[in-house]
């Protein structure tokens, strides 16, 4: 077995066939993904997330790179099955389930410590997604998702530059949006003074 501390190696071990390498890789890379993608397509993260992962996996023996090119490989296609979904979402309209049905819907886990980290989660993405589109995708796979500038550029269709100046932009306007609501908070924090 692969030791998990050593993510190049993953990467490797996974696309000769190792299914735990493969296990290990989809519970490093899913949080920043379903992440990145709820700010793309809200509540359908999971099913994108899952159709990505589909194709992952096929076509992972074919993916040559290491693990930060693993990271922006994933993103890339998690990104293209999210513009699928809104291209759809586009031609046909949504149709709402009555609430009466949510009544036979039940939870996974229900801890308390479970419900506020998804709280303080949700409210951070949420706040990411209300910045102009451009602004939160830099965002989100810069700090969120960890890539570099560059290999977000290539997955946005930008230059380098312009993704750094897009993502210390959001951070800087997320920032303000903090400190004008909890004015204790309103120094600057690392991922904003990375920015820079």
């Amino acid at each position: 077995m692969v030791a998990p501390e050593d993510p190049d190696a993953l990467v490797r071990a996974a696309r000769s066939g190792d299914e735990d390498a493969f296990r290990l890789l989809y519970r490093r890379q899913q949080p920043a993904l379903l992440r990145y993608l709820r700010v793309l397509v809200g509540d359908d993260a999971e099913d994108v997330a899952s159709e990505a992962w589909l194709q992952i996996a096929r076509d992972l023996r074919s993916f040559s790179g290491d693990w930060d090119g693993f990271r922006g490989w994933t993103a890339t296609i998690a990104r293209h099955r999210a513009m699928d979904l809104l291209r759809a979402q586009r031609r046909r309209p949504q149709v709402s389930a009555p609430l009466e049905q949510l009544d036979e819907v039940s939870a996974g886990d229900d801890t308390a410590d479970r419900a506020l980290e998804l709280v303080t989660t949700d409210a951070a993405i949420a706040l990411i997604a209300s910045l102009p589109p451009e602004m939160a995708e830099a965002v989100m796979l810069r700090v969120v998702v960890g890539l570099d500038a560059r290999r977000t550029g290539e997955i946005l269709g930008r230059r380098a530059g312009a993704v750094r100046t897009a993502a210390y932009r959001g951070l800087r306007q997320l920032a303000q949006r903090v400190a004008a609501r909890d004015p204790v908070t309103s120094s600057p924090g690392p991922a904003l003074r990375e920015m820079r």
